[in-house]
């Protein structure tokens, strides 16, 4: 007996030009899976050495070596030359810097280009998050993002990976959403490997991906103090829980924070030290020097900045986030980091679900951790 599904909303138009601002491995992996799908992509570069090497060599070597790239990119430095003619523009510049980007192209956008965001963060000054900063500089955009479980690598490889693409729906794209910028997109996206799903909970999205990176320090930072799978199951657990609880405050859905931008990405990026969280308080746990991390270089971790801007942002809306805040106070407090876990452990005893109303005092919350115990 075979089974029957639903027949599929009409099929949208997928976009032909896109515009990826920002040459770095997960910018280059979102450009080579459009290129791969037959779709024309300007791949911007902040440096014309870089942008010239990748169009000389077919190969983004800075990032992604020994990766050719397939027929379609054209590298450029030129943020005129990159949005001329895009009909969608995705950003993947660190999070830190995207108000000055938006500022940067605002004269060069074209009017209604729907554009998507594969960074993620919260904006440190301002709480904001990102599509917000977005909509405050380009006003008349639809403005979403692209989330979920994906190293750079493996996507760009065409590995079997999956990914959400959110939008707000307005009341049109409601009554045809498959003409929506999301459902477009993902359509855009969608070939080999590449497998996107479609939501309209924009909120719960970008909660998910800016807590997930904070947490994966936490995760990092116990495995390398000696501590295994009891500790990150705990971890991404209650994590999941706090953004759960932040993206509810914010107007988004609980349900959303269990799906791939949420427990997905969450679970992939404390699972490996390709993560360059996991990786950061990894060694950190270790007992590594922030200035010695990364053989000393001078890597930009997401984490890390996002560790005080979502620490910030939950303190405003009153919602409790103990394992983000242990991480602030260790990155940006001076806590011992010892200590600042054993605490953590120590916390009053709660309820599991969060609805039953229970607070028990720790019987013994003096009581540290056994850190450098390896068994």
């Amino acid at each position: 007996m075979s089974i029957k599904f639903p027949p599929p909303n009409p099929a949208p138009t997928p976009y032909a030009r896109l515009t990826v601002l920002g040459a770095g491995s997960w910018g280059t992996a979102l450009a080579t899976v459009l290129a791969r799908n037959g779709h024309e992509v300007r791949l911007w570069s902040r440096r014309p050495d870089h942008a010239a090497a990748i169009n000389a060599t077919g190969e983004n070597a800075d990032y992604l070596s020994g990766l050719t790239l397939p027929q379609g990119i054209t590298a450029t430095a030129d943020l005129a030359t990159a949005l001329n003619g895009t009909e969608a523009l995705l950003i993947v510049t660190p999070s830190s810097t995207l108000r000055a980007m938006c500022q940067a192209i605002a004269p060069m956008i074209p009017e209604g280009i729907p554009i998507a965001l594969a960074c993620k963060g919260v904006e440190k000054r301002t709480g904001l998050l990102l599509s917000e900063v977005v909509s405050d500089e380009l006003p008349g955009h639809p403005v979403g993002a692209v989330s979920g479980p994906t190293f750079a690598r493996e996507t760009a490889l065409d590995h079997p990976t999956a990914a959400t693409v959110a939008f707000p729906f307005s009341y049109a794209d409601r009554l045809s959403p498959e003409n929506s910028p999301a459902a477009r997109l993902a359509l855009t996206l969608s070939g080999g490997g590449f497998r996107p799903y479609v939501s309209d909970d924009l909120i719960g999205v970008e909660v998910g991906g800016a807590v997930k990176n904070v947490v994966a320090i936490a995760c990092g930072m116990m495995s390398g103090a000696g501590f295994a799978e009891n500790t990150r199951a705990a971890l991404i657990t209650r994590g999941i829980d706090e953004m759960k609880l932040l993206a509810q405050a914010l107007g988004g859905r609980r349900e959303t924070v269990t799906g791939l931008s949420g427990a997905g990405d969450l679970t992939l990026t404390c699972s490996s030290t390709t993560s360059r969280n996991m990786s950061l308080g990894h060694q950190l746990g270790q007992g590594i020097p922030r200035p010695n991390c990364f053989d000393g270089r001078n890597v930009v971790v997401e984490g890390e900045v996002n560790a005080v801007s979502v620490t910030d942002l939950a303190r405003r809306v009153g919602v409790p986030m103990p394992i983000c805040e242990t991480v602030h106070s260790v990155l940006h407090g001076g806590a011992d980091l010892q200590e600042a876990f054993s605490a953590l452990w120590a916390r009053p005893i709660e309820a599991e679900p969060f609805a039953l109303d229970l607070s028990l005092e720790h019987p013994a919350p003096q009581t540290s951790l056994h850190f450098g115990v390896r068994q």
